[in-house]
């Protein structure tokens, strides 16, 4: 990033320092690009939240459809979208091929990792899927938000990707398109795909953030962290058949979230009542009812997550910590 800083100009100018800003600038494209095993495009952006905007408003179709577990941002995004329940965790097939079997052009979103429960909500099949909606003519999207830097990215047609949540600065993230035909281009930057100059020096950042290794350069060890998750298991949320170890829903039996975030946090634990963007709000999840979570225990239930720098001792500490609180 402080290179970024240090190539302070337009990367679209083009006198000689904006020339130099630009190499930077499609240096550090090729870097998130090499890093994620993408072979298509990469369009910078302010974040998630806005690439999925991007995606669901200037896709080349007319018909979003999208999981019921969906981040806010797609459904600000689609606010006419179609909706797909879940069965078992994964987005419903049957339904699926009835939405699909509708006349128009359909987008498909369908998250990778669900951000409150960690929920793998696209499967390992998900070439599957893809062939599935291309047969429909439609074009499936994956907000990879939870999962890029951690696990494969999915087999869709675009992927979003936020650089905060493996490790990189705040305010950066990417839509990854297979081909920029998929598209309706609105002029300015990124190739005309995006309004705003780029911002460099958060750009520089992410690609580093992306080349440190992901899980493997954790602090913890992936022994460490499915044996943390195995410690809570009697209490964990776990609505599908593949859940990651890296974000766990737990359920107290009698305190409610918002108690168990006090307690927890005068700790010295920074925990949430479901996906950061929407804990704020003291209504039920939508997210844990679409999973099946009743909503007594929907209104016990926290979110935590690991991160790069999470230790093996605090851990440990935090295991000791919710045994206390669930005797109490």
């Amino acid at each position: 990033m402080e290179e970024g800083f240090a190539v302070w100009a337009n990367p679209s100018s083009p006198h000689a320092e904006g020339r130099k800003a630009k190499a930077a600038l499609e240096d550090a494209r090729a870097r998130v690009k090499a890093a994620l095993g993408w072979q298509g495009e990469v369009i910078f952006t302010s974040g998630a939240s806005e690439a999925l905007a991007i995606a669901l408003s200037r896709a080349k179709a007319d018909r979003p459809i999208v999981s019921a577990v969906e981040h806010d941002a797609v459904f600000r995004a689609a606010r006419h979208a179609e909706v797909l329940p879940l069965v078992e965790g994964e987005a419903d097939r049957d339904a699926l091929d009835a939405a699909l079997a509708l006349p128009g052009r359909p987008i498909v979103a369908v998250q990778q990792v669900n951000p409150e429960t960690g929920t793998l909500v696209l499967p390992e099949d998900g070439g599957a899927l893809r062939s599935r909606v291309h047969e429909a003519g439609g074009l499936l999207l994956s907000d990879c938000s939870q999962s890029a830097g951690k696990l494969a990215l999915p087999d869709a047609d675009m992927a979003v990707v936020s650089a905060h949540k493996l490790g990189g600065p705040i305010g950066i993230g990417a839509l990854l398109v297979r081909d920029f035909a998929m598209l309706e281009p609105v002029g300015g930057h990124e190739r005309g795909y995006r309004a705003g100059t780029e911002n460099l020096p958060a750009i520089l950042g992410f690609a580093a953030a992306l080349e440190t290794g992901g899980l493997d350069g954790w602090t913890t060890t992936g022994a460490q962290r499915h044996s943390f998750a195995a410690t809570l298991a009697d209490r964990r949320v776990t609505p599908g058949a593949g859940q990651c170890a890296h974000i766990l829903a737990l359920t107290h039996p009698t305190l409610s979230a918002q108690a168990l975030l006090i307690r927890l946090d005068a700790m010295g634990f920074a925990v949430s009542a479901g996906s950061a963007c929407s804990s704020g709000t003291l209504k039920r999840s939508r997210v844990l009812e679409a999973f099946g979570v009743d909503e007594g225990s929907a209104a016990r239930t926290i979110r935590i997550s690991l991160g790069w720098s999470t230790t093996a001792g605090e851990l440990d500490r935090f295991a000791d910590a919710w045994a206390g609180l669930a005797s109490a």
